[in-house]
């Protein structure tokens, strides 16, 4: 390589020029489209955050049963539990969420404090609350579970023997006839 000025040979030891586009200078900005998505995002999760915190939504991991009165809707249900049987030896988590597996476990309380948080937050729910038939099946499964040393009083299908005839006529569970043993009396 030579000097076009000169004619003379460059020495070896100096690198040539790296040659730059000619669009290297400007700086670079992002279309106002993807800007305004980029806030919008931020924004949503700015909104969620707040939300979760606000709602003291780490509470709703643990297995403190206090964490079940952050709503207003929950406290007939806890003060009745309180004082019914199970009370004094089940915490809300024993009844309500399954126990086959820790991811599900986990993810079905991350369902329901999603699903309440949407119903709380939109006052979209019935009162007193209701139990939905998903759920109602994770509470009979674990009075299977809890209640499996009975073993010789239940039928195959966790159906206790003197009534078990009307509940396959009628298509009752567990808290078809125990419904108050969980909450105790409410409303």
């Amino acid at each position: 390589m030579s000097n076009q000025i000169t004619n003379k040979p460059l020495p070896d030891s100096l690198p040539p020029k790296p040659v730059q586009p000619a669009h290297a200078s400007r700086k670079i900005l992002l279309p106002w489209p993807l800007l305004l998505v980029c806030i919008l995002v931020g924004m949503c999760l700015g909104a969620a955050s707040f939300t979760f915190h606000y709602a003291e939504g780490l509470s709703y991991l643990s297995d403190d049963p206090m964490a079940c009165v952050n709503c207003h809707v929950m406290q007939q249900h806890y003060d009745g539990w309180q004082h019914a049987s199970h009370g004094r030896i089940a915490t809300c988590n024993d009844c309500h969420v399954p126990h086959d597996s820790l991811i599900h476990k986990y993810y079905v309380k991350s369902e329901h404090g999603y699903r309440h948080s949407k119903r709380f937050t939109f006052q979209n729910f019935h009162e007193p609350i209701q139990i939905t038939p998903g759920s109602r099946a994770v509470v009979i499964d674990n009075c299977m579970r809890c209640h499996a040393e009975i073993g010789d009083d239940l039928s195959v299908h966790g159906r206790s023997q003197p009534g078990q005839k009307r509940m396959e006529i009628t298509g009752a569970d567990c808290l078809h006839c125990h419904s108050r043993v969980g909450h105790g009396p409410t409303r």
